[in-house]
């Protein structure tokens, strides 16, 4: 029993909405509550084909339920892999946070306006619920009502006896709330303020008593038992209605007076008493629907929500559509449950790079092979940091301690990660487990690994494929170090000429992501994979640039990078140098400072 709760919570059985990408090719298939694999913003190949990969290991372990996922578009060289092998891009999310939509009740019991009272207590107890939202026809919501205002209704006013008898409702709805027998109707459908009184007196004091409170005989119904006197007498004076109680038959005589005298009747199967209450239940709900609720969007995040629910006196919000159709209900108590989110982390393990709302909801694992960032978790998770030149080399060797052999196309997917990440080997990342796993994986996929690299790095352009700023942000990464935020991107050219014709455009997105990011410096390493040499293009505070000790080739904002084509292995550590000797020297910028390189610029 949950009878504290104002609507009953089922098992979700939606998966959280997702954003859409205008890349994005034929989804695949999601389960109900999945937990999302999925790799850092702005992916790479790597992240694209391990969260692939992964997904396909716990499927072929039996474990269930699990989704491969991004946080970026694709690019050429993403796309060329995952036709080449046969897989769809992994579904697009951009945003984790916990929202209305993650704890909110679904499946809302609900009525319409035109409902009865006695209806609207029958699913209160049936499903157990405090309040009913009620909608018209066209789904939209009108208001509430809740069993509290049902209860005030139902309670003995005993300084108005005339409204405790009152009801506005159709015959047709009492007649439906007594499970009566018709035996005649007078515009049956028609919705009227009626008063009930139970046929109990002398017949000749009948009639007195209505009159003396100002109730037309019009607008009664007459509750009597097999009293003929009471009943003709009730035909005589023109009430609205007469309700034999009891399933007592009525005599052909008094039925046809009744047609007659353009009376209702009808046969009640229960007792007097209870079928007066019964009556006053059949009001419809047009007249106490509160029609001042409070209403919300899916969208809303809970830790904005939060802070408005703490004083708020709202029992319960209706969650709408921008069309006020109703998605949901959301009480106080919702707020409080469990998310239901989890994330499996690959190919990063640092906040800065994960999708927006990570830290927000359950991270189950992480399969990465970089530094180690600060995080935290509530709860041990299954880690595996190792340091090989691809993730796709972690998840490979874990298909075979499993004793499990990937599907030709996962194996193709996996060799593409390692091929992609390693530069086909050439990378100093690149370490022995990953030439033996690119020769497991080959000998299975049945594909040469020199011939599918070529594919993989002739595949396209991503600087003539994409505009300057999208370049830059392609695979970008913000990482954070000595109390300062930097950002770096790599791209990877057969040969410079394409990075020389756009240079001063790229310089100016390298600029504009600095400034919306609220950077210390932003750079994007331009690689080579023919001579494995690059450049490093840089817009930052000067006293670090002037400690860059590579060669300028202009203007202290391009520098000659010979041998250089690892981001994780050999760039991240020489700027690590570097800040570590500005903040020896005394030179870092501090906290607060104009620039502002220590935190992102509020949206």
């Amino acid at each position: 029993m949950i009878s504290n709760e104002l609507q009953r919570q089922t098992p979700p059985n939606k998966p959280p909405v997702l954003s859409g990408s205008p890349d994005m090719s034929t989804p695949i298939s999601i389960p109900p509550t999945p937990t999302y694999i999925i790799g850092h913003k702005n992916p790479d190949a790597d992240a694209i084909c391990s969260a692939i990969a992964y997904a396909a290991l716990k499927e072929a372990k039996g474990e269930l339920g699990y989704a491969p996922a991004r946080c970026g578009n694709s690019n050429a060289r993403i796309d060329t892999i995952l036709t080449r092998f046969h897989q769809p891009l992994p579904i697009y999310l951009s945003d984790v946070t916990p929202r209305v939509r993650d704890v909110m009740v679904r499946d809302v019991i609900s009525v319409c306006q035109t409902a009865t009272c006695a209806e609207a207590l029958e699913l209160i107890d049936e499903h157990d619920v405090r309040i009913l939202p009620v909608l018209s026809e066209d789904h939209r919501v009108i208001g509430s009502v809740s069993i509290f205002q049902l209860g005030s209704f139902f309670v003995p006013h005993m300084r108005e006896p005339r409204e405790m008898r009152k009801v506005f409702s159709s015959l047709a709805h009492i007649s439906r709330a007594l499970k009566a027998r018709t035996i005649h109707m007078e515009r049956a459908d028609h919705a009227e303020e009626l008063f009930v009184r139970v046929g109990a007196m002398d017949v000749k004091s009948f009639g007195k008593v209505s009159a003396g409170e100002g109730v037309p005989l019009e607008k009664t119904i007459i509750i009597v038992g097999d009293r003929r006197d009471i009943q003709i007498r009730s035909i005589e004076l023109g009430v609205r209605a007469l309700v034999v109680t009891g399933n007592l038959p009525i005599d052909e005589e008094i039925v046809q007076a009744a047609k007659r005298a353009g009376v209702s009747v009808m046969v009640s199967p229960l007792d007097s008493a209870t079928t007066a209450w019964v009556i006053r239940s059949a009001t419809t709900l047009e007249r106490l629907v509160d029609r001042k609720f409070a209403s919300l969007s899916a969208d809303i995040r809970l830790g904005d929500l939060r802070k408005k629910l703490a004083t708020s006196t709202v029992a319960a919000y209706m969650v709408v559509n921008d069309e006020g159709k109703l998605l949901g209900i959301l009480s106080k108590t919702d707020v409080l449950k469990p998310i239901k989110t989890r994330l499996v982390l690959v190919d990063h393990n640092e906040m800065s790079q994960a999708v927006s709302g990570a830290d927000q909801v359950t991270i189950a694992e992480i399969i990465d092979h970089h530094r180690l960032g600060s995080l935290n978790t509530q709860q041990p998770i299954l880690f595996i940091n190792e340091p090989v030149g691809s993730t796709c080399t972690i998840i490979a060797d874990l298909f075979r301690r499993e004793g499990l052999v990937p599907s030709p196309d996962i194996a193709g997917i996996m060799m593409s990660g390692i091929i992609s990440d390693t530069l086909h080997l050439n990378s100093p990342t690149t370490t022995e487990k990953d030439g033996v796993m690119l020769n497991w994986l080959s000998k299975i996929a049945s594909v040469n690994s020199r011939e599918l690299a070529n594919e993989i790095f002739s595949s396209g352009s991503v600087i003539l494929a994409n505009p300057p700023d999208k370049v830059i942000r392609s695979d970008f990464k913000i990482y954070e170090e000595d109390g300062v935020r930097f950002a770096v991107s790599q791209i990877e050219e057969l040969g410079f000429g394409n990075f020389w014709q756009h240079s001063r455009d790229l310089s100016k997105a390298l600029q504009n992501l600095r400034n919306e990011e609220g950077l210390l410096f932003a750079c994007v390493l331009i690689t080579d994979i023919n001579t494995q040499n690059s450049l490093l293009l840089v817009k930052g505070e000067e006293e670090f640039i002037n400690r860059i000790s590579y060669p300028s080739v202009q203007k202290d904002e391009i520098f000659d990078m010979p041998g250089i084509v690892s981001r994780k292995k050999q760039l991240i550590p020489y700027i690590g140098g570097i800040l570590k000797e500005m903040h020896t020297y005394g030179v870092m910028p501090a906290p607060g400072s104009a620039s502002g390189p220590f935190d992102k610029p509020a949206a």
